[in-house]
């Protein structure tokens, strides 16, 4: 079983995402969403071997809320920097260090930042100890870097206990 469904979660996500984007359920989306659902993690296997499981699901679940909640807020924020004075504006590069330790979590880390507006995620040293982040505007690097460990890389660590 394990060998044709590698990851049924996953399957059902695909699933409901599918479902969800078409945005009607009908036999063709249905046998379409349920191909891709049983293809794209087939396919994907090779690369999905080293993924770490979710240790605390609560945890996991508050930091999709956190991360929902700053995304719309740093989208006002944005907003308000792009629509005022553009001498206002304080490009820094920080560098984040990691206490994180595995690929899919850092990568994970690296995506938060980058979907949150007005911070990306540029670089990542060659021993994944650092992470190079872009600032749209920040006048304290520090205060950048401890918010980052404390919104993003504390909870994650303790998602997935790496």
């Amino acid at each position: 079983m394990k060998n044709w469904l590698p990851y049924p979660v996953l399957s059902v996500i695909l699933v409901v995402a599918w479902l969800m984007l078409a945005a009607q359920i009908s036999v063709a989306h249905v046998l379409l969403a349920l191909f891709l659902a049983w293809g794209i993690p087939l396919v994907c296997k090779p690369f999905l071997v080293s993924t770490q499981g979710v240790r605390n699901p609560i945890a996991a679940i508050r930091l999709i809320f956190l991360v929902m909640y700053d995304i719309v807020m740093a989208n006002i924020a944005v907003a308000r920097l792009i629509l005022g004075r553009p001498d206002r504006l304080n490009p820094v590069f920080v560098q984040v260090p990691l206490k994180l330790s595995q690929s899919m979590s850092i990568s994970l880390l690296a995506g938060i930042i980058t979907m949150t507006p007005g911070t990306v995620s540029a670089d990542l040293s060659e021993d994944n100890t650092l992470l190079l982040v872009h600032a749209l505007s920040c006048d304290d690097p520090e205060a950048l870097i401890a918010e980052i460990k404390e919104r993003y890389e504390k909870p994650l660590i303790e998602i997935f206990g790496c």
